[in-house]
């Protein structure tokens, strides 16, 4: 039987507005979580169109990071690198590690040793991050630097071997960066598209913020209360390392957790770090050894790295920029 007009006019209406319906874009979805890992909040955030997989992404995420976080710290019994500080013969470590250690040994070659992994007892013996942190005698520090350095590890594949058995690893100034990029690989993956995942400082920006850049705000190195400046930026790894993040003071003198391999003590001539570089793990290590370097030798050591750049605080408050920050950086 055939359609009346009236009756084909309303199914053609209905049939168009089914596919209008169809062709309109979908509400971008927003997850955001945080959580406790690597002795930080760890912030992750994942936009796109449908809530499930976004939500779903960031579970995994958060998941790879907690599996880097259990291979790496020092104080996890069997964590790789536990076995490694108290193995007195080669160990063979996880290939996650394994990547991490060859990173580290080349960022520390380049840097002439400024950033350092084998600063464990270092560390242990100022104990910056305990309750009652020390200021260790020069026969102490002396004992903690013997045999250190980028050539106190030998790596072949997945197995590392120390110079000395009493040689411990720290991977604190490379491991989170590390984790970071972990967990944007399996938000990219997982077919998101845009995201952002923040520890603690150490950033690193999958896409941009659905079509205009994220808006990364850099500390002020003394004032808790304040932004120094502010980048726009997009697909790129951002890592801040400063001496306000874990210090005590003595006597006016602030002692934090940079240590200058050279000296064993707190590095002195910067107050805050900040490197771009494409992998969070690179800018991670990158910054600390650009702290310890210095504004100067910072710089050029930043700018001789492969798509890095740098905002470098000296210890006396002057701001230095590489190059391709110059016209980027938003002052307040």
């Amino acid at each position: 039987m055939p359609l009346t007009r009236p009756l084909a006019i309303l199914l053609l209406l209905g049939l168009l507005a089914l596919f209008a319906a169809q062709r309109c874009d979908p509400e971008p979805q927003s997850v955001s979580r945080s959580r406790l890992l690597m002795g930080t909040v760890v912030e992750i955030i994942a936009l796109g169109d449908k809530r499930e997989p976004l939500e779903e992404a960031v579970t995994e995420a958060f998941r790879a990071m907690g599996r880097i976080e259990e291979l790496m710290s020092a104080s996890l019994p069997h964590s790789d690198v536990a076995r490694l500080n108290t193995a007195a013969a080669t160990v063979e470590v996880t290939p996650e590690t394994a990547a991490v250690l060859a990173l580290g040994q080349q960022v520390a070659v380049a840097s002439g040793g400024a950033f350092d992994m084998t600063l464990g007892r270092l560390k242990t013996i100022w104990g910056i991050e305990e309750a009652e942190p020390h200021i260790p005698s020069a026969e102490e520090i002396a004992a903690a630097l013997a045999d250190i350095g980028p050539r106190a590890l030998h790596l072949e594949g997945n197995r590392v071997g120390k110079q000395a058995s009493a040689l411990r690893i720290d991977l604190g100034g490379i491991a989170k960066g590390f984790a970071v990029d972990r967990a944007i690989e399996v938000l990219r993956r997982a077919g998101v598209a845009h995201a952002s995942v923040n520890a603690g400082g150490d950033i690193r920006l999958l896409g941009d913020h659905l079509g205009r850049p994220w808006r990364i705000g850099i500390q002020h190195p003394r004032n808790p209360q304040a932004m120094l400046a502010t980048l726009e930026l997009e697909q790129v790894a951002v890592v801040t390392s400063g001496d306000y993040e874990r210090f005590f003071e003595r006597e006016g003198v602030r002692y934090h957790h940079l240590f200058d391999p050279r000296s064993g003590h707190p590095a002195a001539l910067c107050q805050s770090v900040t490197v771009l570089a494409p992998t969070a793990a690179e800018a991670d290590a990158l910054a600390t050894a650009a702290f310890v370097l210095g504004p100067e030798a910072g710089l050029r050591f930043v700018e001789s790295w492969p798509r890095a750049e740098a905002l470098l605080v000296a210890a006396d408050g002057s701001v230095t920029l590489s190059a391709g920050l110059k016209d980027r950086v938003q002052w307040p």
